[in-house]
């Protein structure tokens, strides 16, 4: 039988996918990207804000009018939307079969063979969840999705900062490490399958450790990775900033096959807008550890976010955030526009702000990040810098790449002009003649 697999939201939920294909796969299924060939189909959801919502819905909504049409056999949801609207999705969504929780996605093989074998679960039966709080599942196989030379290695599961505007702590629940063994083991079976860029997610990477070891230990986690053969880059997401040590900072600084890049969310830099979203770091100490990271690792490519339109925010809580940025000259920024989300604590907090007014501070932080981040590309010209290939250009010799400054799917992209053949995968050093506005373009250096 032919499934249908739409994965939707985070790197982190894009690792349950490869998981559950990877069970999919040792129960016989095959797997196919045409809705027409499809017999079942599973959407794997995201709700972390409004617009992931509407997309899972839709996704869910497109493929139930299959499942109605006798398209489909089957039609699984799982996923955070499925772990905070199981009834919801069932009741208003009838022609989904069955919902599965983020930690029960293990039992996505028996789900779908019972509902391929009597065609409906009734009631209860149709809604798999398990407690929030189970270990992370490890030793899973994984269908790995990345083909392009690198892998996500989860670290964590959950959080326990509980932010004023996030629902992640109870939809993922409580912050719950991996054990470092089996992080190192799936990180040598990546290595095996041709991944050379491990990218290091969880919640929070940080503070790995400290609810297994009575300590942080990313650090000594990073070292041992790097002695994987094979693995030539490590690259650190999900870093909150009052988590950056002084040792966290050595070994970014001394380990050669840790990536000099961070992504370091702020949220924002108004202290009371802080205050309220329940970040643990004011002003101050966001620039105190910007400003450190900059002095020891001269050439840091530091990535952060931030949230525009809280409630409360004023005109000079943006200007103040403004101010920041221009300030600080992030090398890469993200924006998004407040999501005001049931069940949080900001959700009920006055001064909520008029959907306009939140976009068009967004468009401004964003013209501003536009105008720093195109001189920062301008000012690479010349410079030669290690890139790992993603693919060639139909048609043209130009080969798209990333260097260390560039994640998969969030950051800038450089274009490789070569007749040179390159593999996706390859690592080669390329030497910048432009940049064209976010990107970078170049030549092989040898």
């Amino acid at each position: 039988m032919k499934i249908l697999f739409v994965s939707l939201g985070c790197d982190k939920n894009l690792i349950d996918s490869e998981e559950m294909l990877g069970d999919l796969m040792k129960e016989g299924f095959e797997f196919t990207d045409d809705e027409e060939e499809a017999e079942a189909a599973v959407v794997n959801t995201c709700c972390f804000i409004n617009d992931a919502k509407k997309e899972s819905i839709e996704s869910i909504l497109e493929l139930a009018e299959r499942r109605t049409a006798g398209q489909l056999k089957a039609l699984i949801v799982t996923g955070c939307l499925a772990q905070r609207y199981s009834e919801d999705i069932l009741r208003e969504i009838p022609e989904v079969d069955a919902v599965i929780g983020t930690t029960a996605q293990g039992t996505l093989t028996e789900t779908l063979r019972t509902v391929l074998k009597s065609g409906k679960i009734q009631g209860q039966e149709a809604i798999r969840l398990e407690d929030l709080r189970r270990k992370p599942r490890v030793g899973a196989d994984r269908v790995l999705t990345t083909a392009n030379g690198s892998g996500y290695l989860r670290l964590a599961e959950g959080c326990n900062k509980h932010c004023t505007y996030c629902v992640i702590p109870s939809i993922r629940g409580p912050y719950r490490s991996v054990p470092m063994e089996e992080i190192l083991r799936t990180a040598g079976e990546l290595a095996g399958q041709g991944v050379r860029e491990l990218i290091l997610v969880a919640q929070e990477t940080t503070v790995y450790g400290t609810d297994l070891y009575g300590k942080k230990m990313l650090s000594e986690l990073l070292h041992e990775l790097a002695k994987i053969e094979g693995i030539e880059w490590i690259r650190l997401l999900y870093c909150y900033p009052e988590e950056v040590t002084g040792e966290l900072i050595r070994t970014i600084k001394e380990e050669p096959k840790v990536l000099h890049y961070i992504d370091m969310p702020v949220q924002h830099a108004s202290d009371e807008i802080l205050k309220k979203m329940g970040r643990r770091t004011d002003r101050k100490q966001l620039e105190e550890v910007i400003a450190l990271l900059r002095v020891e690792i001269p050439d840091i490519c530091i990535r952060t976010t931030l949230i525009t339109g809280f409630p409360g925010e004023t005109e000079k809580d943006h200007r103040t955030l403004k101010s920041f940025v221009r300030r600080m000259k992030f090398d890469r920024l993200g924006v998004f526009a407040y999501s005001r989300e049931e069940g949080t604590p900001a959700a009920k907090m006055q001064g909520q702000i008029p959907a306009p007014v939140k976009k068009k501070r967004l468009r401004e932080l964003m013209l501003l990040q536009q105008e720093i981040a195109f001189k920062k590309a301008r000012r690479m010209k010349g410079r030669t810098v290690r890139a790992i290939v993603e693919g060639r250009i139909a048609g043209e010799d130009v080969y798209t790449a990333r260097t260390y400054m560039d994640a998969p799917g969030v950051d800038g992209t450089l274009f490789i002009e070569t007749q040179r053949e390159l593999m996706t995968g390859d690592m080669i050093d390329v030497r910048i003649t432009g940049s064209d506005q976010y990107d970078l373009i170049g030549l092989p250096a040898d």
